[in-house]
């Protein structure tokens, strides 16, 4: 099997179609490359781009992406739910086939000195790729978001990896990676009452002492509000976790979760664990011999997914 990669860029524009288009017109008809998934939310005002191939073509792709979201995102008069500090606020490179995290971190490397040269954007190296204990995680270099990075970028241990300690003044700042395989996961409840949310997201993520690996917070939508998370490795906190959990914490405020999305792609084995739990088996042998169709259909089921298919599915890619 050849090299596969996966890239995640994740841009500050949710609402403006036309603009998407054109951020993500790089990334098609490719030699080498797969665009598997476009996810706008205008709440969020951020849209997550899915996309697979050979590592050199993804990463020139993805670059070419960078560059037009670097010209058509103006973070001066943007708002959304979702923190941000860049037009394009997060790169994520996730090994698939026949890489290892070495390779991905090499492949994070090329990427960030490429964008800070062609782009004169600061990039900061985070995950697997960070160069600094401080910078392992993306939410510590987020914190201060677009609006305080220009003076926070000026301290000497903020100092980017690529590129000058100066924001770009249109496009912010970006952090590129390799990171293992994430779960973005978003849990619906039938409530308008947000300090509930906020309650509930903090009691079940690793900072207010809940499950190690899980990040979360509130999101507010016209209809409902979100618990809205992270599970930065599924085969250490489960995404049934995740979901048996809000539904746990939601009872003592009578709120009913009514569903849930997975943005983004997701691993066979991590709906292998989901599965296993609600059919109530010990392990996850009996569902090797489960297709796609099947552990998706019981996957939806139990989680409630809205949207899901089987394109959402890595394996069903490669």
């Amino acid at each position: 099997m050849q090299k596969i990669v996966q890239c995640v860029p994740n841009f500050s524009e949710g609402k403006d179609l036309d603009k998407i288009e054109r951020i993500v017109a790089p990334l098609k008809n490719k030699e080498g490359v797969k665009l598997v998934g476009v996810e706008p939310d205008e709440t969020y005002n951020r849209t997550v781009v899915t996309v697979i191939g050979e590592p050199q073509a993804v990463k020139n792709a993805v670059i070419e992406a960078i560059g037009v979201a670097t010209q058509e995102i103006d973070l001066n008069h943007h708002k959304g739910e979702h923190k941000r500090m860049g037009a394009t606020d997060v790169v994520p490179f996730i090994p698939i086939a026949e890489m290892s995290i070495e390779d991905a971190v090499e492949l994070s490397k090329e990427c960030a000195a490429e964008v800070a040269k062609r782009f004169d954007l600061p990039v900061f190296l985070y995950s697997h790729s960070a160069q600094q204990p401080n910078r392992e995680k993306l939410p510590t270099i987020r914190k201060g978001e677009f609006e305080g990075m220009g003076e926070k970028i000026k301290l000497p241990e903020w100092k980017p990896d690529y590129g000058k300690a100066e924001i770009h003044p249109t496009a912010g700042v970006v952090a590129i990676g390799c990171r293992p395989p994430l779960i973005a996961y978003n849990i619906d409840c039938a409530t308008k009452d947000i300090d509930a949310i906020s309650f509930i997201a903090k009691s079940i993520r690793l900072s207010g002492g809940g499950y190690k690996c899980i990040q979360a917070g509130p999101a507010e939508y016209d209809e409902f509000i979100q618990v809205t998370m992270n599970v930065t490795d599924y085969t250490q906190t489960a995404v049934y976790r995740a979901f048996e959990a809000v539904k746990m914490e939601a009872k003592r405020f009578n709120i009913e979760v009514t569903g849930s999305e997975i943005i983004g792609l997701v691993p066979r084995k991590c709906l292998e664990d989901i599965a296993a739990y609600y059919l109530c088996l010990r392990n996850t042998d009996t569902l090797q011999s489960y297709t796609l169709e099947q552990l998706a259909e019981v996957v939806t089921e139990h989680l409630g997914l809205r949207g899901f298919s089987l394109d959402k599915i890595i394996e069903y890619h490669i």
